[in-house]
C-alpha cells in the first residue's frame, strides 16, 4: 500500500523531528516579531552547517604541505566530517533532553565556533582536533534544528524548509568561493580556516536571545519501534542516504584538489565548489516536489544518480571549459539526492515514531558509510598519482546508489511494530 498522502509527507520531508519520542510543545506567546527573529536565527545557524567542511577543499594543498600531511592524513581529514554526523548524531536527543533545545544548540554553537578558531594554529593536531569539534557540533545542530523548526512554525514548514535548505547551501558555497581569496589576504591557510569561527559566533549571539525564560513542563510518552534493523527497505533507505552522502563528500574534500591538479588556479577550484554547492539549493525547493508526482520515486532517485555521476566525471575527465556547466549539473543532481533521500525517510515511515526512529537509522549508519568515500578515494589518489580510479570509485558507489535508490523508492512502508512504552 502506498502512504496516504505523499504530498503532505513531502511538505515535511526534511523536517525528521529527532525528538518526537519525547517532544515538548512550543512556548507559548510568541509574538509575529518574536517568530521573525527566531527565523532569522535559525536561518543564521543553518548556514553554518556546512562551512567547515566546504572551505578546506580549496586550500587542502596547502594545509597538507605546511603540515605535512601524507595522502593517508589528508584522506583522513577529509572522512571526517560524515564520519563525525554520523558517530555524534545519536547523542543529539539525550543532549536535548538534558539542556532542552534551545540551550543544547547553544552549548554546541559555541563548541563549533571554538572548533572553526581552533583550525587558525597552523599545526596537524589543531587542525584535526578543530575539524572534529566542528563537525561533531554540526551534527547536533543536523539533528535538532530541523524537530525546532517543526515545532516552532507548524504552519509554515514548507517555507522555512526552502529558507533553512537555501541557507544550509548559501553559505556552503560562501565557504567555498571565500577559502583562498581570504587565505591570500590574511597571509594564511590556517587563518582562512578559522574565519568561518566568526559566523558561528554571530549565529550563537543571536541565538542566545531564542532561549526560553522558562521550563514548559510536559508529559512525555516513550515509544519503541522493533523490526526496523530487520527490515530490508529499512536498510534500503539508509544504503541510499549513506551511499548518495558518500558522493557528496567525496566532492566536498576533493574536487577542488582534483581541478587544480588538472590546471585550474586555486580561486577558480574554489569557485567551481561554490557554483556546485549553489545549484543544490535549486534542486533542494524543486525535486521532492516533482517525485511526488508519480507513483512512487525509483526513477527519480536513479534518474538523479546518472546525472550526478554525469557531472561528476565530467569534472573529472571533460575540457577544463566545461567544467562551470559540469559542476552546475553536479550541483543540481546533489541537491536532489540528498532532498529526496531525507524526503523518503518519512514516506516510508508510517507514523512520525518510526520516522524519527528510521532518521536516527538512516543518518547514524549513512553517514558512517559515507565517510569511506573520501577516504578511500585520497588513499587511491596518493597510491596511484592521478584520478582515474578516483573516477572508478565514484562509478561504483552511484552503481550502488542506484540500486539502493530503486528499493527505497518503492511506494511501501517499512514493516515494523510501533507501540507507546510503559
Amino acid at each position: 500500500m502506498p502512504p496516504p498522502d505523499l504530498e503532505t509527507a513531502a511538505s515535511d520531508a526534511l523536517l525528521v523531528d529527532a525528538e518526537i519520542d519525547r517532544s515538548p510543545p512550543a512556548p507559548p506567546g510568541r509574538s509575529r516579531a518574536g517568530l521573525v527573529m527566531l527565523a532569522a536565527a535559525i536561518v543564521l545557524v543553518a548556514a553554518n552547517l556546512r562551512m567547515a567542511v566546504t572551505g578546506l577543499g580549496p586550500v587542502l594543498p596547502e594545509a597538507a604541505h605546511a603540515t605535512g600531511l601524507g595522502p593517508a592524513g589528508t584522506s583522513v581529514l577529509t572522512t571526517l566530517p560524515s564520519l563525525c554526523f554520523g558517530l555524534f548524531a545519536p547523542f543529539s536527543p539525550l543532549l536535548a533532553r538534558r539542556l532542552g533545545t534551545e540551550r543544547a544548540l547553544l552549548a554546541v554553537l559555541w563548541l563549533l565556533a571554538f572548533g572553526a578558531a581552533l583550525r587558525g594554529l597552523p599545526t596537524a593536531a589543531a587542525l584535526f582536533a578543530g575539524q572534529i569539534l566542528a563537525t561533531s557540533a554540526i551534527a547536533v545542530v543536523n539533528v535538532l534544528l530541523p524537530g525546532l523548526v517543526k515545532r516552532d512554525f507548524p504552519g509554515q514548514v514548507a517555507g522555512m524548509t526552502g529558507l533553512y535548505s537555501m541557507a544550509l547551501c548559501a553559505g556552503a558555497a560562501v565557504a567555498a568561493a571565500a577559502a583562498v581569496p581570504l587565505m591570500d589576504v590574511l597571509g594564511s591557510w590556517s587563518w582562512s580556516l578559522a574565519a568561518s569561527a566568526v559566523p558561528a559566533v554571530l549565529a550563537a549571539v543571536l541565538w542566545a536571545t531564542q532561549l526560553p525564560r522558562r521550563s514548559h513542563g510536559t508529559r512525555h510518552v516513550a515509544w519503541t519501534v522493533s523490526g526496523l534493523w530487520r527490515d530490508r527497505l529499512a536498510w534500503q533507505v539508509t544504503f541510499f542516504m549513506g551511499l548518495q552522502s558518500a558522493l557528496a563528500y567525496i566532492v566536498f574534500g576533493w574536487l577542488a584538489p582534483m581541478l587544480r591538479d588538472r590546471g585550474m588556479s586555486p580561486a577558480d577550484a574554489g569557485w567551481v565548489l561554490s557554483i556546485s554547492v549553489v545549484a543544490q539549493a535549486v534542486a533542494c525547493l524543486v525535486a521532492p516536489w516533482l517525485a511526488t508526482r508519480g507513483r512512487d520515486q525509483r526513477a527519480s532517485n536513479v534518474f538523479w544518480i546518472v546525472v550526478c555521476l554525469v557531472g561528476l566525471l565530467g569534472c573529472a575527465a571533460a575540457p577544463l571549459w566545461s567544467i562551470w556547466l559540469c559542476a552546475v549539473i553536479l550541483g543540481l543532481a546533489q541537491g536532489a539526492l540528498i532532498a529526496l533521500a531525507l524526503m523518503i525517510i518519512v514516506l516510508r515511515a508510517p507514523d512520525p515514531h518510526v520516522a524519527a526512529h528510521l532518521s536516527g537509522m538512516a543518518q547514524g549508519v549513512g553517514y558512517v558509510l559515507a565517510s569511506v568515500g573520501p577516504l578511500a578515494a585520497g588513499l587511491l589518489r596518493g597510491w596511484t598519482g592521478d584520478w582515474q580510479l578516483v573516477g572508478l570509485l565514484c562509478l561504483v558507489i552511484g552503481v550502488l546508489a542506484a540500486l539502493s535508490g530503486a528499493g527505497a523508492g518503492r511506494a511501501e512502508h517499512v514493516r515494523v511494530i510501533s507501540r507507546p512504552g510503559n
